[in-house]
C-alpha cells in the first residue's frame, strides 16, 4: 500500500528532524574536561606533602573525577620562594582554569591580585582576620577553603610542652614574621603563656642561621622551650629545626603534622592536614559542579592529632606522663 504525504506534512516531518538532530548531537558530545590548577608552595621532593597531595588526587577520584578524561591537573611545586610563587601564579591564571588549589596565608594574596573570578580553594591560618574572606559563613567572593587551626589551640600546645617538660619556664615562639598571621599566631601565644605562667620570648626567623641562634639563645638559659605554628618556612625546615633542638637539648613541640615528630622532634599537636587535604577535594569537586565558592563556608578542623616520640624524650631526660600517653594519637618508640 503507499501512503501519500502532503507537502505541509514533509515540511513538518523535516522540521522536526532538524531540531531532534541537534539535540542528540548534543546528548552524544562527551563533557569538556575541566582544568584544576594547583599550586603547592613546598619543594616536589617533600615526602609529607605528596603524601597529601595524593590523599586529595584520590578523594576526587572517589567522588567521580578520573585524571586524564574529564579532569586535568596542572601542578606548580614553587617551595615558599615567592618570586617562583608569584610567577607560578601568574601561568595558572593565564591557563583560566576551573578553579585553582593551594596552601597558605602568603599565597591567597598572590592569588586573588591576578584574579577575583577563579574559584581559589585554599588552605590556610585566618581568612577573615587577613581579608580573604567576607565572613567565615558566606566567604562573598571568589576563596573558600579550609583552616589550619584555631587560634585558642596555641594554649593547647603551650599547657601540653608544659605536662612534658614541668620545669619549664620559659616558651619560645618560633615563626616567619612575613608571613600576614605571624602577628596573631605572637599575640595569642603571648596571651596564653602568661595564664600558663611561663615567659614568652619572641623569635622571629627566615631561615636556618636565625633559627639556630633561636634556639642557641634559649638554651642558654636552663627551663626553655619552643613551639611552632603552622608555616612554609617552618614546614620547610622540619628537619633543620628538629635536628638542632636536639643538639641544644630543647623540648619543642609542633603546631601542625606528625612528620616533624618523624624527624626526631619531641612532640605535635595539631588537625590530621592529610584529612584536611581530603576535605579540600570535597570543594573542589562542588566548585566543579557549578557551585560557587562565595557559598560554600570557611571549614573549621574537625580532628586534632598528639604525636609523641618517647626516644627524643628519654634523649632529653624527660618522662612524658602516663596520662599525655594515653591521650596520643600516636606513640613513637
Amino acid at each position: 500500500m503507499t501512503v501519500t504525504i502532503g507537502r505541509r506534512e514533509l515540511l513538518a516531518a523535516l522540521g522536526g528532524a532538524a531540531v531532534a538532530w541537534p539535540l542528540a548531537a548534543r546528548a552524544q558530545q562527551p563533557q569538556r574536561t575541566r582544568l584544576v590548577g594547583i599550586l603547592m608552595p613546598f619543594p616536589e621532593s617533600d615526602a609529607a606533602q605528596q603524601t597529601r597531595f595524593r590523599a586529595f588526587r584520590q578523594e576526587l577520584t572517589k567522588l567521580g573525577w578520573s585524571e586524564g578524561s574529564d579532569v586535568q591537573f596542572d601542578v606548580r611545586w614553587t617551595t615558599d620562594n615567592m618570586g617562583l610563587v608569584r610567577t607560578a601564579a601568574t601561568d595558572l591564571v593565564q591557563l583560566k582554569p576551573d578553579v585553582i588549589v593551594t596552601v597558605g596565608d602568603r599565597i591567597i594574596p598572590v592569588l586573588t591580585q591576578l584574579t577575583r573570578s577563579i574559584p581559589i580553594v585554599a588552605v590556610a591560618s585566618d581568612f577573615l582576620g587577613s581579608g580573604f574572606v567576607e565572613s567565615l559563613a558566606r566567604p562573598g567572593g571568589n576563596v573558600t577553603g579550609f583552616s589550619l587551626i584555631e587560634f585558642s589551640v596555641i594554649g593547647k600546645v603551650v599547657e601540653t610542652l608544659k605536662q612534658m617538660a614541668p620545669g619549664i619556664s620559659r616558651v619560645g615562639i618560633i615563626y616567619n614574621p612575613d608571613n600576614p598571621v605571624g602577628a596573631i599566631y605572637l599575640n595569642s601565644f603571648r596571651a596564653d603563656a602568661v595564664q600558663l605562667a611561663v615567659q614568652p620570648i619572641d623569635l622571629p626567623v627566615h631561615g636556618p642561621a636565625e633559627i639556630e641562634r633561636a634556639i642557641a639563645r634559649l638554651a642558654e638559659q636552663p627551663n626553655g622551650g619552643f613551639i611552632t605554628p603552622p608555616d612554609l618556612t617552618i614546614a620547610a625546615l622540619a628537619t633543620e629545626i628538629t635536628t638542632l633542638a636536639a643538639r641544644y637539648r630543647v623540648p619543642a613541640i609542633y603546631s601542625g603534622s606528625p612528620f616533624y615528630v618523624r624527624r626526631g622532634g619531641l612532640a605535635s599537636y595539631g588537625p590530621d592536614i592529610v584529612e584536611v587535604y581530603r576535605r579540600q577535594a570535597s570543594y573542589v569537586d562542588r566548585v566543579l559542579r557549578g557551585e560557587k565558592p562565595s557559598d560554600l563556608p570557611i571549614q573549621q578542623p574537625t580532628n586534632y592529632q598528639l604525636v609523641i616520640n618517647l626516644k627524643t624524650a628519654k634523649a632529653l631526660g624527660l618522662e612524658i606522663p602516663a596520662t599525655l600517653l594515653a591521650r596520643a594519637d600516636e606513640v613513637i618508640e
